[in-house]
């Protein structure tokens, strides 16, 4: 049933939840977002993707390309519950946007297709849930269009998230006979007529009484398997009543033992009401999910409870430059901050006042008075805070673990167009990074040009074409260029070199000897992601004393910026410091970092050196009379085909494939296929580049 929304009602933690939509391309998250707006009273108009009128995709470009680009907050109310709600991207390129959500999300809604089930991207950020400890239930979206199938996008499911699905309901009808579910925990049926807005609730159809029944006992063994107290009532009574089975799975999905699948057709407002009393009833509040732990200015590692009357605690995962201001979007773990208020960025050890307070729906804000903790928030005033940073209360400093952020892999040259904007552009392209810290700025030593770089070339179109739209700026893009890296082959051991310096007054002497070898996982040897940097001292008798080799270290660090086969960052590389010696007088921390920095030059300059370039997994989807000729461009882009599938008249073909070689690969495919081919891709590591085609590699 639909609610009206009460925006001032205050809610106690338990009736909380922080949840994000999380899903591949196309998959239906906005839509999912949009009917649930719709269904708790949020909205009183269902916003259609293709329409370019819904409340998340509120951007102009992504109303344009159809797709989520940035991660948008909204808040609804059901069952006496507030759902602070985050609609995430689902391409690859923004998928550091989703890591900034996971962070401060309590649970999560997975969106798959009916149709495709689990794809590239689904399972990319189904991994990310799962680094972060985000419990979540599934929803099988679109099983009102042809070829959906409930039961094989439960087998993707469990075959390839390698978890255990618990189907929760049966569907009625398929394609588009599709009009409703069993509920196989209350054995009772909902039935949406068309034009309807909420189910119609009754018995389970005759006709589909024996296949319920026969799904609810799969449903309450798998579960009795997992859970002890639904052991117990299983064994005393060979069933589970329906409360049993509900805060079973309440638990399992909580503790991750298990995913509730729920199924419906978010476009034709199918199943939004079962979805959302499952989100309110199996995933978690503030309350049931571990405290925050940071880490106080001693260094000790310290917890602050979910309690709004703890020191105050918040994270900034996002910052958006609006014509009105600067917005810095908060999750509050504890404490209560107050409008006007002041708190402490305990990474830069600097105070802020927090001029205003905004409840977010997308891109229009309600302004209160105070935020306490679980909330979800944008706030108003802050000058310096970045992504990532940490807000305490003064007199209580505690500092978070900010989100990662991935490393660039796509670099293209931007340049103003009339030499007068150049100022303009670089003041628009540090905004552009204080937003996104998934992209980077750098000036190249070389061609003294602007670099800009991100994860994909649809990334950097979009931040671009930002610039184009908020800043008014003409920009000239170059082509794009791959991050590549370099890695060791075959090390060296036992080299020597001595530093020494000696120019009037004091001056510098240290002397080490190394060992450098690949680290186990060099994609050369046949491995599969490429470990960063690893260090070791194995020097007795003190003849290097213990700051000297982290001074060596440090310098053996600086030596990685640039290898020796083109200036690229060198990766998968362990150096042992096996040797050295200092000098009574000029031996300092300076002379022994130079002696790392230029000993590890030494070595890798007489180590076998491999160049590595980036390598995506490329789903394509095609019609079977395209194949050939997908097949055809994907080897002559040097891709290895890995796998293929059919599913009603259309092939899946998997590849991996260097990324330098995916650059213009939409034209071509839409060629190819007369406009019918779609394509994924996902990030897979790096692979060594053949001999011809490093020669043609330009410099880092």
């Amino acid at each position: 049933m639909r609610t009206e929304l009460h925006r001032n009602v205050s809610h106690p933690l338990g009736l909380l939840r922080n949840l994000g939509i999380l899903a591949h391309v196309d998959a239906g998250k906005t839509t999912t977002t949009e009917r649930i707006l719709y269904a708790t009273g949020a909205t009183y108009k269902r916003g259609e993707v293709h329409d370019g009128t819904t409340v998340t995709d509120f951007d102009t470009q992504e109303r344009d390309r159809g797709i989520t680009i940035f991660a948008a907050a909204v808040s609804c109310e059901w069952a006496g519950h507030r759902i602070n709600l985050i609609d995430t991207p689902g391409h690859v390129d923004f998928a550091d946007e989703v890591e900034r959500a996971l962070r401060v999300l309590d649970g999560a809604i997975a969106v798959f297709d009916g149709v495709a089930g689990v794809e590239p991207q689904s399972e990319s950020v189904w991994r990310q849930a799962d680094r972060h400890g985000v419990p979540r239930i599934a929803f099988v979206n679109k099983l009102d269009r042809a070829g959906a199938d409930l039961d094989a996008a439960v087998r993707s499911i469990r075959d390839r998230l390698r978890v255990t699905p618990l189907v929760v309901q049966l569907p009625i009808g398929r394609e588009d006979d599709f009009t409703g579910v069993v509920d196989l925990v209350t054995m009772r049926s909902l039935v949406w007529a068309d034009g309807a807005e909420t189910p119609v609730e009754g018995p389970v159809p005759d006709e589909l009484r024996a296949e319920a029944e026969r799904r609810r006992r799969v449903l309450v063994e798998a579960v009795a398997e997992r859970h002890p107290a639904a052991l117990e009532e299983y064994c005393e009574r060979s069933t589970l009543t329906a409360e049993t089975l509900r805060d079973a799975l309440r638990d399992l999905t909580r503790d991750g033992d298990g995913v509730v699948v729920l199924c419906g057709s978010a476009y034709r407002n199918r199943g939004i009401e079962p979805l959302l009393d499952a989100a309110v009833g199996y995933l978690p509040s503030p309350l049931d999910v571990p405290a925050v732990r940071g880490s106080t200015s001693d260094g000790e590692r310290r917890e602050r409870p979910a309690d709004p009357a703890a020191p105050f605690t918040a994270l900034v995962f996002k910052v958006n430059s609006t014509g009105t201001g600067r917005l810095s979007y908060l999750r509050v773990y504890a404490g209560t901050v107050r409008k006007g208020g002041v708190v402490l960025d305990a990474g830069a050890g600097r105070t802020e006042r927090i001029s205003r307070i905004l409840r977010v729906q997308a891109d229009r804000h309600t302004e209160v008075d105070r935020a306490a903790a679980g909330d979800i928030v944008a706030v108003v005033g802050l000058k310096s805070a970045r992504v990532g940073a940490t807000l305490c209360a003064p007199e209580a400093p505690l500092l978070l673990e900010p989100p990662t952020a991935a490393d660039p892999v796509v670099s293209v040259a931007v340049e103003a167009r009339r030499s007068t904007d150049t100022g303009r552009l670089a003041s628009a392209l540090a905004r552009l990074v204080e937003q996104d810290p998934s992209l980077a700025v750098r000036t190249d030593p070389e061609t003294g040009q602007t670099v800009l770089s991100g994860m994909g070339e649809l990334h950097l179109e979009v931040a671009v074409e930002k610039i184009r739209q908020d800043v008014g700026l003409e920009v000239t893009v170059g082509r794009p260029q791959v991050a590549y890296r370099e890695t060791v082959v075959r090390g060296v051991t036992g080299l020597v070199y001595r530093h020494v310096k000696q120019d009037g007054g004091a001056g510098q002497w240290a002397h080490v000897v190394l060992d450098v070898a690949p680290l186990p996982g060099d994609p050369a040897a046949g491995g599969g992601d490429v470990p960063e940097f690893e260090f070791s001292s194995t020097v007795v008798g003190g003849r290097v004393p213990k700051e000297y080799v982290r001074a060596v270290e440090a310098g053996c660090r600086d030596a990685l910026a640039d290898g020796p086969l083109g200036g690229h960052p060198v990766i998968g590389l362990r150096v042992t410091l096996t040797d050295g010696a200092t000098h009574v007088k000029d031996s300092s921390e300076l002379a022994f970092r130079t002696a790392g920095r230029l000993a590890l030059r030494a070595a890798l300059a007489a180590s076998e050196m491999v160049l590595l370039e980036p390598v995506v997994e490329v789903t394509v989807t095609v019609p079977d009379d395209a194949v050939g000729a997908v097949l055809g461009d994907l080897a002559a882009r040097r891709g290895r085909v890995v796998g293929s599938t059919t599913r009603a008249g259309t092939v899946v073909v998997t590849a991996t494939v260097p990324l330098a070689e995916l650059f213009g690969y939409a034209t071509r495919l839409r060629s190819r296929s007369q406009g019918r081919g779609t394509f994924s891709t996902r990030a897979t590591g790096y692979q060594p580049v053949p001999g011809a085609v490093a020669d043609a590699v330009p410099r880092g």
